[in-house]
């Protein structure tokens, strides 16, 4: 049953049962408790007086009925209210089964059934608040205070009041206030509780900061992009919010028909009391017949489901895409930015003549340390991975398209396209040596000194260090079809699905015909996802049963345009995804077979006489406890998740809410050695 609505002042009025089943208020749980308490004793001491003092009746009768008002008052209140809306819920059968025991004069049983009943609803909706804890720490770790830079002088303000523009100060331990990008200071950042992976990020100039997130060392400075219920954690927190509110087909049928319950239960204890005039047998059919085991089954396994993928940074928007998730049977990936990381890496390091691995790679990176052409990021990026110190360079110049030249140790070095080089007085026949097929994906890169080459590195789009653990993970998930579907050239599509195990590769697609791919997968019966970037792939997104963006934290296009959100760009949460969706529902068949004959064997024992009120109110608690506790398995579901490494370095999408995708031509510096990828 519920009391809790009377004494948090919410009610869930779109369930006729009276059970809310979510978002309940414990801030009056205490008083409810003692209130509980304090009853339970008066009706206990009626009972100690009885036993030793057998004449004094009238004394433990006054006790027993003050402890069933303190007791029965708020059950009462509840049916009341239900009945002033014009509308008969289970409430209704539990205070006419109090009111039968108290019409009879028990007070001792009315109390005692009464006490169950709230001592029932307490542990009930603590243990399924317990089921959102994750939820409610999302939701509530945005600082209320911020220290914002006004003029050079730092004052502390509501974190309400902050503004797009404004320049905030984080200090060591400090909760972000909100999204921003940091405009000086270093520090490895906390971002668990939006991308749910645990490992802090290094971070530093120009990268983007989310509300919500903790800074473990540093200070930062940063620029305010987001406030307030814009930031990306206040997104997040309405879409979550909103998912809870939503319901499966079953659960509106259940609220649907409910209001045909308790006028048949009420029936059905007429019929009892007029074949055998017994009291007791009536009162243990109304309270043995309260549904609550049933109509917990569905909200409390899907809220715990929920909780445990948000604490992976998995956002799904509404549960029955989550339900749809156990369904499906089919994945359709986009490759850049989904399957790979969207950024070059350093793939061959290949010397020529006389110069060693190291000394190429020194004066490679020393040339290109001052662009900010991808290219360069990954050869800078290499020599610091591999403790290559830089050079100091002069005269650096940048050929858009073309390449890079500089100064360095009293030679001139080139860094470019094979063309390049030779524009700029590179003899030999140095492309003979390259080993290499660029279309496979490769970009290659030649370097020389003065005229002659000494080497050349080869790069290309790095698949995603787990990809092929998810790959695998799904299936022995059981999906029958897991295609890659690429705008980029065949082979290159080819290189990556053999890297990762995909077994089918549709290749140089335009939007429009990912689309018709998905349509024909569907067409052919499969129940298809869709995973994509959520920038360049809104059109398949659209097309598929459920959709999944990935890498969401701070692209609000990412959130928007697909059914579910991928806060990281773990793909290890696909596979988990669909384990947690099919045990959500394995553990709602379990909750409702259990709830229906639970409520078919207590009430046909009540009506046969066998169970008295006061074990009807026991098994009636013991039925909803099980059916919660049964839930609550799923919260703790994904804690072997470890995360990726590649997931918590990766850089975070640009502050304009638009993800990055490296792989879909040229970045800063606009030079053609990438390969144009979908």
């Amino acid at each position: 049953m519920q009391v809790t609505s009377l004494l948090s002042n919410q009610h869930d009025a779109d369930c006729d049962c009276g059970h809310d089943h979510g978002g309940l208020d414990h801030s009056h749980t205490n008083v409810k408790l003692w209130q509980t308490l304090i009853g339970l004793i008066l009706v206990l001491n009626a009972f100690v007086v009885e036993w030793l003092a057998p004449g004094m009746t009238t004394v433990g009768d006054l006790s027993a009925l003050v402890g069933t008002v303190i007791l029965a008052y708020p059950i009462l209140v509840v049916a009341f209210k239900d009945l002033r809306l014009g509308r008969l819920s289970i409430n209704e059968l539990v205070a006419l089964g109090v009111l039968a025991c108290a019409a009879k004069g028990d007070f001792r049983t009315a109390g005692i059934v009464a006490f169950f009943m709230l001592l029932g609803e307490i542990i009930e909706t603590r243990t399924a608040a317990g089921a959102r804890a994750s939820i409610e720490s999302l939701i509530k770790i945005t600082p209320t205070r911020a220290r914002r830079l006004v003029n050079g002088r730092e004052e502390e303000v509501p974190a309400s009041e902050l503004a797009i523009g404004d320049t905030i100060r984080i200090r060591p331990g400090d909760n972000i206030a909100a999204d921003g990008v940091i405009l000086s200071g270093q520090g490895s950042i906390n971002q668990a509780t939006i991308t749910g992976e645990s490992l802090p990020v290094d971070k530093g100039p120009g990268e983007q900061v989310f509300a919500g997130t903790v800074n473990l060392n540093g200070a930062l400075e940063v620029k305010v992009s987001r406030a307030g219920t814009d930031t990306t954690l206040g997104r997040v927190r309405e879409l979550i919010l909103a998912a809870e509110k939503t319901k499966l087909p079953f659960m509106r049928i259940v609220d649907q028909y409910i209001g045909y319950y308790t006028p048949l239960v009420l029936v059905i204890a007429a019929l009892v009391w007029a074949f055998t005039k017994d009291l007791d047998r009536v009162i243990s059919v109304l309270i043995g017949a309260c549904p609550c085991a049933f109509i917990l089954a569905t909200p409390t396994a899907m809220v715990a489901a929920l909780s445990a993928a948000a604490r992976l940074g998995i956002l799904v928007k509404n549960i029955s895409d989550l339900e749809a998730a156990a369904r499906i049977t089919a994945f359709v990936f986009d490759k850049t930015g989904t399957l790979t990381t969207g950024k070059l890496v350093v793939s061959r390091l290949n010397p020529l003549g006389e110069t060693t691995p190291a000394d190429l790679l020194r004066l490679a990176a020393s040339a290109e340390q001052f662009s900010n052409h991808p290219t360069a990021r990954a050869l800078v990026q290499l020599a610091g991975e591999a403790g290559v110190p830089l050079a100091s360079v002069t005269d650096f110049r940048e050929t858009a398209g073309r390449g890079v030249s500089a100064n360095l140790d009293g030679a001139r070095i080139l860094i470019g396209r094979a063309a390049w080089l030779r524009d700029n007085g590179v003899t030999g026949d140095f492309v003979k040596s390259v080993d290499l097929d660029e279309t496979a994906g490769f970009s290659l890169l030649f370097i020389a000194r003065n005229t002659d080459c000494i080497g050349w590195v080869g790069l290309q789009d790095q698949t995603r260090a787990e990809a092929s653990e998810a790959i695998t993970g799904l299936q022995e998930a059981g999906i029958r079809r897991i295609t890659m579907v690429s705008g980029d050239r065949k082979p290159v599509a080819d290189r990556v699905a053999k890297e990762i195990g995909i077994p089918e590769v549709v290749a140089e697609c335009l939007p429009q015909d990912k689309v018709e791919f998905v349509r024909a997968c569907k067409a052919k019966g499969y129940r298809v996802a869709v995973v994509g970037d959520g920038v360049n792939d809104a059109p398949a997104l659209a097309a598929g049963d459920i959709s999944i963006a990935m890498g969401a934290a701070g692209s609000e296009v990412a959130i928007h345009s697909a059914t579910i959100a991928l806060m990281n760009s773990d793909l290890r949460r696909l596979p988990f995804l669909i384990r947690i969706s099919r045990m959500a529902r394995d553990v709602i068949n379990q909750n409702f077979l259990f709830g229906v004959l639970f409520v078919v064997v207590v009430l046909t024992a009540g009506a046969l006489g066998y169970v008295h009120p006061i074990v009807a109110a026991l098994l009636h608690n013991a039925g909803a406890l099980i059916v919660v506790f049964n839930s609550a398995r799923l919260v703790r579901q994904g804690e072997e998740l470890e995360p990726m490494v590649q997931a918590a370095t990766e850089a975070p999408s640009n502050p304009d809410g638009g993800s990055t995708n490296s792989g879909t031509g040229s970045s800063s510096g606009s030079r053609t050695l990438i390969p144009q990828a979908a």
